[in-house]
């Protein structure tokens, strides 16, 4: 207990690290997982994962682990491709573009992530 609220005066922990750390200290002081979940506004089921994460890995467990996420599908040159054949007209609508991928590139996008990527074109 006193190794957690040490931990929590010392470090500016962002809110999602720090809420975890609420909910450990709940345990500590006897609270169940359910309880201590309800306490800090997150599901039993979140509560569980938390705690199976702090026995296997102490603070370093709590801490997030941004993956970076999922490749993109298309290619850093395809994208440069797709973005020179949009350049050819003015106007495209989401669908010819998403339509445009699938053909030229075999790859099948829904629209937000069409938009997405011509954002990110821009």
């Amino acid at each position: 207990m006193e190794e957690l609220n040490e931990e929590i005066r010392k470090r500016k922990i962002c809110s999602e690290v720090l809420r975890k750390l609420f909910f450990i200290k709940e345990l500590y002081k006897g609270a169940t997982v359910p309880q201590a979940a309800k306490e800090v506004g997150v599901s039993k089921v979140i509560g569980y994962v938390w705690l199976e994460r702090w026995n296997k890995q102490g603070l370093k467990g709590l801490k997030p682990n941004y993956g970076g996420g999922r490749p993109s599908e298309l290619s850093d040159e395809q994208k440069e491709e797709l973005k020179a054949i949009l350049k050819e007209r003015n106007y495209w609508t989401t669908k010819e573009v998403r339509e445009l991928i699938k053909e030229k590139f075999g790859v099948e996008y829904s629209l937000r992530h069409v938009s997405r990527i011509l954002k990110s074109l821009a």
